[in-house]
């Protein structure tokens, strides 16, 4: 078929359209994270589901927008700087309490702060620290109050406890291996980098202290719009994310691997023990529970920041619905981190 000169004009008009809505449509999912490189916690799995292709196998092309702190992802995702973020929940609470009613918690790649409890070789368990002196960043600071629940639940009378205000993880555990405190909270990674942690053990494990404190710190957000707009591309990267945490719990060999190329600075012996240490901390299943989400919400409302914050149901700042669609097709893995609803 010949096609006139107006003819033509019409078809190279529409093939235009047809190109600038391709293009509209193929624009970049960008993500917002709060860790200028790979962090060594099960977070990475955001850095390594981009690094090792995991975004690309579901269709779904990922930018990574990276930030310093929660603030300044919640600034951005309200900038239109991005289309999810991954921020605390405390935050995320604060917003929908104040009126912002269209943020919804979707997935949780990495629920668990990596916290343990770590004391003198001569205090035998937790529940032997009454007593003693524990080392916290400040009175009313995340790890003093989470601690004292855990050890609470550890058997442990904490009104009995010497509280020293010490600051920083780093600083807190230069302190215990000075011998100047008898325990304190710090991370697995603060651990793991004492040069000499002779005299030293682990009174509560990252697990255990989860156990005994499930609460969630961070979650990935999305706005209503991009929930309605984008969420084929939503459930693409939660399922990247779902398939990337299973593959590490099932062969940490493939985290450190991943890990070793993003971060060649840390050494590959720190990266495998790190490996060891999170045997039990992929969210294999998405990391939203109901349970422990209401757990979460509970403790935050407890603290002083919030004794004049309105309550919010879960429902007004979270969205299972993705998680669910995804679970559905890929299966629950029973292994761990069960998704309550």
């Amino acid at each position: 078929m010949t096609l006139t000169l107006p003819a033509r004009g019409i078809l190279s008009a529409l093939t235009g359209l047809a190109l600038l809505t391709t293009a509209v449509s193929a624009e970049p999912f960008r993500m917002i994270v709060t860790d200028l490189e790979a962090p060594l916690v099960p977070n990475s799995v955001m850095d390594l589901a981009l690094n090792l292709g995991y975004f690309e196998a579901e269709g779904v092309e990922v930018e990574l927008v990276r930030v310093q702190q929660t603030p300044s992802a919640l600034a951005a995702l309200q900038a239109d700087e991005g289309e999810m973020a991954n921020i605390a929940v405390d935050a995320l609470l604060q917003l929908v309490a104040a009126g912002n009613s269209d943020l919804r918690a979707v997935v949780s790649p990495n629920k668990s702060l990596p916290f343990l409890i770590a004391g003198k070789d001569e205090i035998a368990t937790a529940a032997d620290l009454g007593g003693h002196s524990f080392g916290v960043g400040r009175v009313g600071s995340l790890d003093h109050s989470l601690s004292m629940k855990v050890l609470a639940e550890q058997g442990v009378d904490t009104d009995t406890l010497e509280v020293v205000t010490l600051g920083q993880p780093n600083v807190r555990a230069q302190a215990l291996a000075a011998g100047q405190i008898d325990a304190t909270t710090i991370s697995i990674g603060v651990w793991m980098s004492l040069p000499d942690p002779e005299g030293l053990h682990v009174l509560v494990s990252q697990d255990d202290y989860y156990e005994a404190a499930p609460v969630v710190n961070k979650v990935n957000i999305v706005t209503s719009e991009t929930l309605e707009n984008r969420r084929e591309d939503v459930e693409g990267v939660v399922r990247a994310l779902v398939r990337i945490s299973r593959d590490f719990a099932a062969d940490p060999e493939k985290w450190v691997e991943g890990m070793a190329t993003a971060r060649p600075d840390v050494p590959r012996e720190d990266l495998e023990a790190l490996a060891e240490a999170f045997t039990q901390s992929w969210s294999v299943n998405g990391g939203l529970s109901r349970e422990e989400l209401e757990y979460t919400a509970d403790w935050i409302y407890e603290g002083e920041d919030f004794q004049n914050v309105t309550r919010v149901e879960t429902a007004e700042w979270v969205d299972f619905s993705v998680l669910d669609t995804i679970l559905a097709e890929l299966g629950t893995d029973e292994a761990m981190d069960a998704p309550t609803r």
